[in-house]
């Protein structure tokens, strides 16, 4: 068992590392140089100015998410899906002697393109921490994961996230809003709507329209829109799914962002268990770098 590692959590738009010593984390450092944010600056360089002071030359180093990709620090080939995740510790790539990009994984079949990086990380963790057939991982894009205890089997993303902040920014909907504010009984409308709704598109217009006749408040939009987004997505791969009810579904994400999705999941019948991000993430690179010793 390897005790003494690094993990880098490095995606589009932030940077994460952690120091373990004995199994311990002694030092988190974050930083808002993601893979698209390096302002000119290449990765080794943000990689050393973050891990200043680190014992990177002594221990593994172990990377995850967006440095793997095709603008990233050095492309990591996709493994192609159904794929065993234990077998992810055993394709890694090298960056230099000790430092390590995991790969992410993709589906290339006639129904279905997708792909993943980083999420295949948080896999390994919750596939220890809270197993299940079905995963959920809300974000800007949304991953359905099925597996099967042993094998990532298939997975589709939805694009949620970004969409719901494009409609509030760079949209007609969104034009001329005010700060927008929580409210929890305007989201579970929207959400009871979208999880109803077999026009999504025509009930984003509606959205416009609701608070144009005084039938929405300006600053309740968003939560709107977000019960709206969420509760057809919930609705729509479940239908794509079929998951079975006695069987809890795992929300990885922050508790915020999960109690979204759960709610909507609870509506339709179905238990969840929730677990953090980070606590999966952490999980499933200890358990890549332990394969690595065996």
């Amino acid at each position: 068992m390897i005790d003494h590692y690094i993990a880098i959590d490095w995606g589009s738009t932030n940077l994460r590392a952690w120091w373990y010593q004995d199994g311990e984390c002694v030092d988190h450092r974050s930083s808002a140089a993601g893979i698209t944010q390096l302002q000119g600056d290449n990765p080794a360089v943000v990689f050393a100015r973050l891990t200043s002071g680190w014992p990177v030359q002594d221990v593994p180093v172990m990377m995850a998410g967006m440095v793997g990709s095709n603008v990233g620090w050095k492309n990591a080939p996709y493994l192609p899906c159904p794929t065993q995740l234990s077998d992810i510790a055993g394709h890694l790539t090298e960056v230099a002697p000790g430092l390590s990009i995991i790969p992410g994984i993709s589906v290339q079949r006639e129904d279905n393109l997708n792909v993943m990086r980083g999420e295949e990380t948080q896999l390994i963790g919750a596939q220890h921490l809270a197993p299940a057939a079905l995963y959920i991982m809300p974000g800007t894009h949304c991953k359905w994961v099925q597996a099967d205890g042993q094998q990532l089997l298939d997975f589709r993303t939805v694009m949620t996230g970004e969409f719901h902040h494009l409609l509030l920014t760079s949209s007609l909907i969104g034009a001329g809003l005010p700060e927008q504010r929580e409210n929890e009984h305007v989201y579970q409308r929207g959400m009871e709507y979208g999880l109803s709704t077999t026009t999504p598109l025509a009930a984003l217009f509606e959205t416009r329209a609701a608070y144009l006749l005084g039938n929405l408040a300006r600053e309740d939009v968003g939560e709107f829109l977000s019960g709206l987004m969420i509760g057809h997505e919930v609705a729509s791969m479940i239908d794509h799914w079929q998951p079975q009810q006695h069987r809890p579904i795992t929300l990885v994400a922050s508790p915020a962002l999960a109690n979204r999705y759960q709610r909507a999941l609870t509506a339709l019948g179905y238990s969840t268990q929730i677990l953090q991000g980070d606590c999966a993430f952490q999980a499933g690179i200890r358990s890549i770098v332990n394969a690595m010793a065996n």
